[in-house]
């Protein structure tokens, strides 16, 4: 069997998106349900006249965070501790590129860095082909929506800053929207694409709505989201090399100086806001029906449609187990999985043991007839058994409505209970470790297990303030965050600014210090010879 793939980014010149012309004739599809309707050839000045061709101009821009969840999102799932994708016979060998990837054995050929690379340069593109065209023509709400695109624009260059450091910038001059394709931009300094991201959203924050006049567009809580994730990463985001991979990166080690206390008033704005809430379930955040949930800040949609659903159920389930069969791919090593204690409510993610059918509750067997029964252990992850590893089923399925694996469940790149866990961070860097801890507590409360045989009390599982230095409480950090954010594509940014991405694992020796940055794609430095390579490659 060969393993499935989504569906990809069609890609004409390597440097698609860096050069991609948003043309004064434009076919501008529909936006708020996702769906695909053509409204025409027409001219900008022609179009923007109600908000139902505003929000139909967005749509493009929007859409494409869908991109990121294929690659990004495996880059930084697939690369830390959390998840492995073992070859299963001839299913997921794909020229041993998976294991690869865990084991920290990548090169600059790796074809998932040219697909994020390319997913986050579209966004960018997108962006910039909008802002070109409203520039200098009357649109409804105008300044909103300038704001609302240069906050999406951020966050595709944020997630370029993530993983490959300096990159070219488009859009950072006044009037500039397009790259010279006869003279492609070359790579800028770390230092100036964090410098670029947090004045684009600073500036925009200030013309976002309070409320979204639809869920899951952008907000001020969203772009104080973002900020409070960027300064977080500042002790790593700010710097091109000098990055500690056996030691802390603390905000307060940023170039330029400490930026924990922004961290902190960018969580204090969201917090004070009053528009979001922690959810008493902790599960509603990834339900198939977590549409509009008071916890998510900044979301990609989904509908259980295609294409346009999350196919994360396809990539953990058995083949077995739902109707189209899922790909049997993605699992959790097991040192991770035992890191979860037993009286945790967030345990209950993992898929171990017996399994059933997510449509019928009944039994299912593996492809030889044999009862299916996932084992923590995964064995020899380059030719393991089909029912071998725990997998992270924290996305459920809905085997009731969905469309050919294609699900809705909504995908929050951030939360509020991230926000606490930053704002955490950053006071325990400050020297404010109570705090710190009372800020931790408050997602700890909501998933305590009482009914689990031998449980503490829920003030035994919660920390006490007293008992943490302002170094063992970062070490506490850490695997609070695993525990409470596994599977958002969180992991791998953690490790590196917990200096401990190289750290050897179950699956994967010590690796070399360099790779706490992706290569820049090879396919885009053949078409752009003035891409500078990160150092090590």
């Amino acid at each position: 069997m060969n393993t499935p793939r989504p569906r990809r980014l069609k890609m004409g010149a390597a440097l698609v998106a860096l050069t991609l012309v948003a043309p004064a004739a434009t076919l501008l599809p529909g936006c708020t349900d996702l769906t695909e309707e053509t409204f025409g050839v027409v001219q900008p000045k022609d179009f923007f006249r109600t908000e139902a061709e505003v929000i139909a101009a967005l749509a493009p821009v929007y859409a494409n965070l869908r991109a990121t969840l294929w690659a990004y999102h495996n880059l930084s799932q697939v690369s830390s501790d959390e998840t492995i994708v073992p070859t299963r016979g001839s299913d997921w060998a794909d020229g041993g590129r998976w294991l690869s990837m865990h084991r920290h054995n990548w090169d600059a050929s790796l074809v998932d860095l040219n697909d994020a690379w390319v997913a986050s340069y579209t966004g960018v593109a997108r962006a910039n082909g909008l802002l070109q065209n409203i520039e200098t023509i009357d649109v409804p709400g105008k300044e909103v929506l300038q704001a609302e695109i240069r906050t999406l624009r951020a966050y595709y260059y944020y997630q370029l800053l993530d993983l490959f450091g300096g990159v070219p910038i488009v859009g950072d001059a006044p009037g500039e929207y397009l790259a010279d394709p006869s003279n492609p931009p070359p790579s800028e300094s770390r230092q100036k694409v964090y410098a670029f991201v947090e004045s684009e959203l600073v500036a925009a924050r200030a013309g976002l709505p309070d409320v979204a006049p639809q869920f899951g567009r952008m907000t001020k809580g969203a772009a104080d989201a973002m900020l409070a994730n960027l300064y977080i990463n500042a002790g790593v985001f700010t710097k091109s090399t000098g990055i500690s991979t056996t030691g802390y990166n603390s905000c307060a080690s940023a170039e330029g100086g400490s930026t924990c206390q922004k961290a902190i008033d960018a969580v204090d704005r969201i917090i004070a806001s009053g528009r979001y809430q922690l959810a008493a379930d902790w599960f509603s955040n990834f339900s198939p029906s977590n549409e509009n949930h008071p916890e998510h800040l900044f979301v990609v949609q989904h509908l259980a449609k295609d294409p346009y659903g999350m196919n994360f159920q396809m990539r953990y389930l058995h083949y077995t187990q739902l109707d189209p069969g899922p790909w049997n791919g993605f699992s959790t090593i097991a040192e991770t999985y035992n890191a979860f204690p037993v009286e945790d409510l967030r345990k209950n993610i993992f898929l171990v043991g017996a399994q059933t059918s997510f449509e019928t509750g009944a039994p299912v067997k593996d492809r030889a007839g044999n009862p299916l029964v996932f084992t923590a252990e995964c064995g020899d992850v380059n030719n393991t058994s089909e029912s071998a590893c725990v997998r992270t089923a924290k996305f459920r399925p809905d085997a009731a409505n969905n469309d050919g694996g294609n699900h809705g469940n909504d995908y929050a790149f951030f939360r509020l209970a991230e926000m606490y866990l930053i704002r955490a961070e950053a006071r325990n860097e400050l020297g404010q470790t109570a705090l710190a801890v009372a800020d931790v507590n408050t997602i700890r409360t909501r998933v305590y297990d009482a009914n689990e045989p031998g449980a503490p009390t829920l003030a035994q599982f919660l920390l006490t303030p007293g008992s943490f230095t302002q170094a063992t409480f970062r070490d506490r950090l850490l695997k609070e965050r695993l525990l409470e954010l596994i599977y958002e594509a969180k992991r791998r940014q953690d490790l590196v600014r917990f200096g401990r991405y190289d750290d050897p694992t179950q699956y994967k020796a010590q690796s070399q210090p360099f790779r706490v940055l992706f290569p820049i794609p090879q396919v885009q430095r053949d078409a752009n010879p003035n891409l500078t390579q990160n150092p090590g490659y």
